[in-house]
């Protein structure tokens, strides 16, 4: 199960990849992903959430590193669920993406993948949160950065997913993914967040 899931994600990215076109993208830019029917009915096929997103960069960026944080009722509790850091080919293409698999019952625990692609090729990880037994019996609510197309520059959230006991819930606001320091108080709405990030170097 786990080399089919690594195989359709990898085949996905290479198809969204080849997509791209250069000649309408900007420098160092990252923004949400629009996926064909296609592409929407395989990755809802495998995972119950995903997130993909299609970047730009030129030479002055040579390797990019996902990772994904875990907070409960604001407090940071593990700063590196899952990391993916790779290298990536100055002045072209490429694509992150982040899934959570389908699970059965006996599967309790939440398990991510994510994959980066560029023109190289593809880089993936499978992890899983060993603490978080009890998710399924919450409210869940999921979003991406707002912006069209966001510059790199430094740490960028990219995107997250919420549970709450509360019940009806709201996602993450802009101002968020705008501007994370002055608005991380809005963890504190959730028992647990779980937030993907990207950082180019």
């Amino acid at each position: 199960m786990k080399r089919t899931l690594t195989i359709l994600i990898s085949a996905l990215l290479l198809f969204i990849l080849s997509a791209c076109d250069d000649s309408n993208s900007n420098s160092n830019t990252i923004s949400v992903s629009e996926l064909t029917d296609r592409e929407n009915a395989i990755l809802s096929s495998i995972s119950d959430q995903s997130f993909v997103f299609d970047f730009n960069v030129d030479e002055e960026y040579t390797e990019v590193t996902v990772w994904i944080e875990k907070y409960e009722f604001g407090n940071l509790v593990e700063d590196k669920v899952s990391k993916l850091m790779t290298q990536v080919e100055g002045d072209g293409d490429g694509s992150i993406i982040f899934t959570t698999p389908k699970t059965n019952d006996s599967q309790k625990q939440l398990t991510f993948n994510s994959a980066i692609s560029s023109k190289g090729g593809v880089s993936s990880i499978r992890a899983f949160d060993p603490n978080s037994n009890g998710l399924d019996d919450m409210s869940s609510v999921w979003g991406t950065f707002p912006e069209e197309k966001a510059i790199i520059e430094g740490e960028i959230v990219l995107g997250s997913i919420s549970y709450s006991n509360e019940g009806r819930m709201n996602s993450l606001t802009n101002d968020f993914y705008q501007d994370v320091d002055s608005h991380i108080n809005e963890l504190e709405k959730y028992d647990v967040v779980y937030l993907f990030k990207a950082d180019f170097k």
